[in-house]
């Protein structure tokens, strides 16, 4: 399940002028006064129905659910196809434009508020009603994500995130240090606390001098402590820093969702970005130039990173690389005493454009139930919205001998998630600030540059 951390296909001009158009496509319900849709009569639904996903690793447990889905129903058929994720996104936005997007598509929460300004997304409300479907039945929160400003719904939760932190076995043994020592981490943004000491000690020059003693070359590093996961996170850093600058009582926004000021010019935020400068600044981290554009889980593959953290989506690729024995851990304990993780969940939606309905919201119906998401679960890819589903997922990867209880999903335990930035205006605002985070993470801009960059953010709310 890549994530927002990736680059996003480019936004298409042409969305707005042709959403009367696409909806008027739609077939199966008549607007309402308010603007919504009456219920679509999913009862006789028949005919295929086209399914997109960018995750490969996920597409044989999914196909698993629509050979389940045409069991049960023999009169629809599910065609599933997987692009990579630049690739589905610029293929979803130009579909929109041509007439070809999708049926049914896996949204993002950084997609959908535009997809719905622009009249793209099917709202659910009273098919779900009708057909005595329950959104009350996921893991918390994470059905009011899908509820836009307008009240309706615009997809059905299908799974969830959170972060940890994967090291490496073999260079911790090296470095003298107990996996249990990696459980208990502490951080800050004044030093780092015992984290930054754990990234140093594990940080190996080419001459075998480690970050924290005397003679370390931080211009010809062999190992570093922390790896980097593709860049510097931009506006959101959900895998690079957000499980840091959760621990100080920052928030993104001032409301989420939906919220219309960012808080990109807090000391809170501003200090923990200038901490990790200080990190590539030491050599402990690798810059952001040497990992744009690069997979960070095949550089930890390379046995070039000791720890990286990076989200559950990564659990198999991280555990799948010969050669390495790789180990979990929970991300620090920061300044409120707490950990911290972003919790990104996805949901699956219905294009206004689709030429059958029925048969689309039919399947967003099984693929939010309990029937498809136990099927995911015991795949043991990602977590499931559905808690029985999350259940078995967790003992899927335990059968594998992978420990997901203590590091990704202590975060839902304990309630140490915060929700992915949900506003409008979001490639907007990853314009404005993807340059902005870089040039602090590359030296080329002092960390409280960000408040010039926060205020054209907010400027966008304005009008």
């Amino acid at each position: 399940m890549s994530r927002i951390t990736r680059k996003a296909g480019a936004a298409v001009a042409a969305f707005a002028a042709l959403a009367l158009t696409l909806t008027a496509c739609s077939g199966e319900s008549a607007p309402n006064a308010d603007g919504g849709a009456d219920a679509i009569d999913t009862s006789t639904a028949s005919g295929e129905v086209s399914y997109w996903l960018w995750d490969n690793n996920q597409k044989p447990a999914y196909q698993q659910c629509a050979d389940a889905f045409h069991t049960a129903n023999p009169d629809i058929t599910v065609k599933i196809t997987q692009y990579a994720w630049d690739d589905y996104w610029s293929g979803v936005s130009n579909g929109f434009v041509a007439g070809t997007a999708p049926d049914v598509f896996t949204n993002h929460l950084s997609k959908y508020p535009e997809f719905v300004t622009q009249g793209q997304l099917v709202p659910l409300d009273d098919t779900l009603a009708k057909d005595g479907v329950k959104t009350d039945v996921y893991q918390k929160g994470l059905a009011d994500l899908w509820v836009g400003q307008d009240g309706k719904r615009y997809g059905l939760p299908k799974d969830f995130d959170t972060v940890a932190i994967f090291y490496n076995k073999k260079l911790v043994a090296d470095a003298g240090v107990a996996e249990a020592d990696l459980q208990n981490l502490t951080w800050n943004p004044t030093d780092g606390g015992t984290y930054e000491k754990m990234i140093a000690h594990l940080t190996v020059d080419a001459n075998g001098k480690r970050g924290d003693e005397a003679g370390f070359d931080k211009t010809k590093v062999k190992v570093y402590g922390l790896g980097l996961d593709g860049g510097s996170g931009g506006g959101n850093g959900q895998t690079q820093w957000s499980m840091y600058s959760g621990t100080t009582g920052w928030t993104v926004t001032d409301k989420n969702p939906w919220g219309t000021h960012y808080n990109y010019d807090k000391p809170e935020f501003q200090s923990t970005i200038a901490w990790m400068r200080s990190l590539i600044e030491k050599g402990y981290a690798p810059t952001i130039e040497a990992v744009t554009g690069q997979s960070s889980g095949d550089i930890f593959g390379a046995g070039k990173y000791a720890m990286i953290t990076n989200g559950s989506w990564m659990i198999n690729q991280m555990f799948g690389y010969k050669g390495i024995e790789t180990g979990l851990a929970p991300t620090p304990v920061g300044p409120s005493g707490k950990r911290s993780s972003m919790y990104n969940g996805l949901a699956d939606s219905v294009w206004t454009g689709s030429k059958n309905k029925a048969a689309a919201v039919k399947w967003v119906e099984f693929l939010g139930s309990a029937a498809c998401q136990d099927i995911i679960g015991k795949s043991g890819v990602v977590f499931p919205a559905i808690p029985s589903g999350t259940d078995l997922a967790g003992a899927a990867f335990k059968a594998k001998g992978i420990d997901v209880e203590s590091s990704f999903l202590v975060h839902v335990k304990e309630g140490t998630t915060f929700l992915f930035p949900i506003t409008d205006h979001a490639s907007q605002i990853t314009n404005i600030m993807q340059p902005a985070v870089d040039a602090v993470m590359t030296g080329k801009a002092p960390a409280d540059s960000l408040t010039a960059a926060n205020d054209q953010v907010n400027q966008l709310f304005a009008s």
